[in-house]
């Protein structure tokens, strides 16, 4: 058992309080000095920080030290040695994609060969192509009739063969 530390078993949970700290220091803690929200104004902002005893009118550069200067050139260098390595690895991965692509392709066609093969039997290409120009040579014959006078003409035959039919029963 540490010094700071409640004996075991005496814990105080709160739940979402938040309030109570894990080495037993919550009695020491001024609430004053606790902020849960943000500050109301500048002024608000300065005396908070008069209480904790920090003077925030002085500038942040009193505070920071110079930083390790490293020579230019030998930045430089070294980024521009990681970006060489980035592009040659960005190629290479690109390549690997291209082959893959180009797998693919020839993957497909070749599917849809032996599936037109499988459908259609021997030269399914030149079949698909004589039904592709029936269907084009039909359809122009199709738009070519008159179909207003097709549709008197067949309308009242129609309606005569089912009066037939239906005189039948």
């Amino acid at each position: 058992m540490f010094k700071d530390q409640p004996p075991v078993g005496t814990e105080n949970n709160r739940g979402d309080a938040g309030d109570s700290a894990l080495n037993g220091e919550e009695s020491t803690i001024n609430p004053d000095l606790i902020r849960r929200e943000g500050f109301a104004s500048e002024a608000e902002y300065r005396a908070y920080f008069a209480t904790l005893g920090r003077d925030v009118s002085a500038p942040a550069e009193e505070y920071v030290e110079e930083p390790v200067r490293i020579a230019e050139k030998h930045v430089l260098e070294s980024r521009l040695q990681d970006l060489r390595w980035e592009l040659e690895n960005l190629q290479a991965r690109l390549h690997v994609i291209r082959r893959q692509a180009a797998t693919v392709v020839t993957e497909n066609v070749r599917w849809a060969d032996s599936s037109a093969h499988a459908q259609l039997g021997d030269q399914p290409w030149l079949k698909l192509a004589g039904a592709m120009a029936g269907a084009f040579v039909i359809t122009r014959g199709l738009r070519r009739l008159p179909w207003g006078t097709v549709t008197t003409t067949a309308l009242p035959l129609a309606v005569a063969a089912m009066n037939r039919k239906f005189a039948r029963r």
